[in-house]
């Protein structure tokens, strides 16, 4: 299994704006091809304007697969489009992590 984790930060004032049409439009439709989805977070103190999206795969071919389907998707290219326009995301920082052997949710025989 691999994590994807995703940073987004925010200009002042659009997070909620983008909270409420990622909700709607977009999850439901990662949902449907990503599969696993772990959360997402939002931050209270520290740096503001800041969300953290995570997702769960089995490897990278995996994720390279899904996302591509999604990305395929009419669903996907009428969100991304209508996303883009809120002028709302300042940065993305993406990050894929191999969780420890002790993580939960990895089994037990897993990258032995």
């Amino acid at each position: 299994m691999i994590i994807e984790h995703r940073t987004y930060t925010f200009r002042p004032g659009t997070i909620d704006r983008w909270l409420n049409k990622y909700g709607e439009e977009g999850l439901p439709v990662q949902k449907r091809h990503l599969n696993r989805f772990m959360g997402l977070y939002t931050s209270e103190i520290g740096r503001l304007h800041t969300s953290v999206l995570i997702w769960a795969y089995d490897s990278l071919a995996d994720r390279e697969a899904r996302r591509a389907a999604m990305y395929a998707d009419p669903d996907w290219q009428k969100f991304i489009s209508e996303v883009w326009s809120l002028d709302a995301i300042q940065s993305q920082d993406v990050m894929i992590m191999n969780p420890a052997p002790f993580s939960p949710g990895v089994e037990q025989n897993e990258g032995a």
